[in-house]
């Protein structure tokens, strides 16, 4: 319980947190200095020091007892309290305990002159500046000691306390520069990672310490060789669109060309479905990876993509809110957005398109009032060539299994993901693209 709340306390930044490391230590040896020192040598010291001058002032007062009269009385006083420079003077009847508010070792001093002393009566520490006022009962009446203050105390024991603080903030100032210094590689790192991830590709050179280095050049060659995997798919897949589109082409002349009946046309079909097919697998492989992100309005895409198929199919705009740019891949995020509405309008008959751009992200939803997708098979449909249109609805004709694959594609090219629930005003599906920003 204590480690869970701790957790939630503790700062989710590295730097932070290697800053309270820091801290936190030479705060605690800051306070046990402190602590020593006050208790150790600033009390004890302090401590001895009037001791001694109690033990001056009860020989001074043993002279006064002992004098025969008042005037031998004062005689002896000035002889023993001159040299220990201490002045003497009668009265002190209207004197009380008084120190300022931070004479800490004041406490220390009235505490124990009034242990050695039984004659004490009160202990001025504030009406005369440099001095202890110390108000007696003798033999002869009431009289006043001014003892000079820097013989029951340390003086000015705040210098050591200043000194020992400013050291210690001054070196903690610097080891967090140097700190920072040390996690500003880690940070380049961590966001040239984050743009990668996101399917762009920033400049980076591994700096910092041997650690750092190394998982930086690790993450050069990890995105080096996803680079080259990615350009050797586009060309297979070049190589493979021009193979397989030229006998496509030429049976489709063929069949132009050959007498319009049933059979011709059910080849003509089957030439489309697959025609379709490789346009479809072609662009899921190819993914529009090589496609530069640009400054994009999400508002506004989605707005020209309901307006380009609302007018063929019942396609309306839902809820816009928000506002801005971002750094997208408008091709790529369009056609994603498409095969979301083709999906919908196909299963669901409408569809409904809404977006939000926020400061924390920007979701574009897609929803439709078909029978929807079960809850254990949403995860599955997002996989390639993988179809449920027995669950949703045959009479539309057979899907190539790689619309929603392509959106959760693009979507991950982006650092987001593709979500499917159900819409609750529709009551068929909501898929919903979310993209960090």
């Amino acid at each position: 319980m204590i480690a869970r709340r701790l957790k939630d306390w503790t700062p989710r930044s590295l730097y932070l947190r290697a800053a309270l490391i820091l801290l936190v230590p030479v705060m605690a040896i800051l306070l046990v200095v402190v602590v020593v020192f006050f208790q150790r040598f600033y009390a004890d010291v302090t401590r001895q020091m009037t001791i001694a001058v109690s033990e001056e002032v009860g020989l001074l007062l043993n002279e006064i007892e002992q004098a025969s009269d008042e005037g031998d009385a004062l005689e002896r006083a000035f002889g023993i309290a001159t040299p220990l420079g201490i002045e003497i003077a009668a009265g002190g009847t209207s004197l009380t305990d008084r120190r300022d508010v931070v004479d800490f070792s004041g406490l220390t001093v009235i505490a124990t002159l009034r242990e050695g002393l039984p004659e004490l009566r009160a202990v001025d520490l504030q009406s005369k500046s440099g001095f202890a006022r110390l108000a007696l009962e003798t033999r002869i009446g009431p009289v006043i000691l001014d003892v000079p203050r820097r013989r029951l105390s340390a003086r000015n024991p705040h210098q050591f306390l200043v000194l020992i603080g400013i050291t210690a903030f001054l070196m903690s100032g610097i080891a967090l520069i140097y700190l920072r210094n040390q996690m500003r590689p880690i940070r380049r790192l961590a966001l040239a990672a984050e743009a990668f991830g996101k399917g762009r590709v920033v400049p980076y050179r591994p700096t910092g310490a041997t650690e750092v280095r190394l998982a930086g050049s690790a993450f050069l060659d990890m995105r080096d060789r996803i680079e080259r995997q990615i350009e050797q798919r586009t060309m297979m897949l070049s190589g493979v669109s021009h193979d397989l589109r030229t006998p496509l082409t030429r049976m489709k002349l063929g069949l132009s060309l050959m007498e319009d009946n049933e059979d011709t046309r059910l080849m003509r079909r089957d030439v489309e479905d697959m025609e379709r097919m490789l346009e479809a697998f072609l662009a899921f492989a190819k993914g529009d990876a090589q496609e530069t992100p640009e400054r994009t309005d999400p508002l506004e895409l989605a707005r020209d993509v309901v307006e380009r198929t609302g007018r063929s199919h019942t396609v309306t705009l839902g809820r816009m809110a928000g506002g801005g740019t971002a750094m997208l891949r408008p091709m790529a995020l369009r056609r994603a957005l498409e095969n979301l509405v083709s999906n919908a309008v196909r299963y669901g008959g409408a569809a409904r398109v809404s977006a939000e751009v926020l400061p924390g992200g920007i979701s574009l939803i897609v929803e439709d009032s078909g029978p929807g997708i079960p809850i254990n098979q949403r995860e599955n449909v997002l996989k390639p060539f993988v179809r449920l249109d027995v669950a949703r609805n045959q009479d539309k004709g057979l899907g190539v299994g790689l619309g929603l694959a392509i959106a959760a594609d693009v979507a991950r090219q982006h650092g987001g993901t593709l979500e499917l629930g159900e819409s609750r005003d529709l009551g068929g599906l909501r898929a919903e693209i979310s993209i960090p920003r």
